[in-house]
């Protein structure tokens, strides 16, 4: 039998147009998401904004890589539920100053419902911060994540 591998590292495409100046549809692979600004900053509402978005890849990563932690350690992880919340220091957006860390504090309430241990959760949540890539990456500029779990029972 013949097992193939899975390719390590992948190059990663996506397109984009500004289709107005607050507003981006970009496409990726075969779907696309829309980019855009709050009516109260010029935008049209459609979409979340680009740092919206920043923050919301970071709790979509939280959810797939913990999910894929725990199936390899055989445990059940059942709905998650993520609360967040940032300071965010809009200087630099608002063109006023530059800003070295423009989010501070992000801190993400985390429960799930899961038949892991405390002792599996604590591994789970040891693995996640050295493989959520959107995590590592926030991390590596000096910003500071906290994760607050809690389970509940399946």
């Amino acid at each position: 039998m013949v097992r193939i591998r899975p390719k390590t590292t992948v190059e990663m495409k996506l397109n984009a147009v500004g289709q107005s100046h607050s507003r981006t549809k970009v496409m990726v692979r075969d779907v696309f998401t829309i980019i855009d600004e709050p009516e109260i900053r010029g935008g049209s509402n459609l979409a979340p904004s680009p740092t919206e978005t920043l923050m919301a890849s970071l709790i979509g990563c939280t959810n797939v890589i913990s999910n894929k932690i725990a199936k390899s350690m055989g445990v059940t992880f059942g709905q998650m539920k993520i609360d967040f919340s940032a300071q965010f220091d809009r200087r630099g957006t608002l063109l006023e100053h530059e800003v070295e860390h423009p989010f501070s504090d992000i801190v993400m309430d985390i429960e799930v419902q899961t038949d892991a241990t405390p002792e599996q959760l604590e591994t789970i949540k040891a693995e996640l911060e050295k493989f959520c890539p959107i995590a590592k990456v926030i991390r590596a500029s000096g910003v500071t994540i906290t994760e607050n779990w809690t389970a509940a029972p399946l």
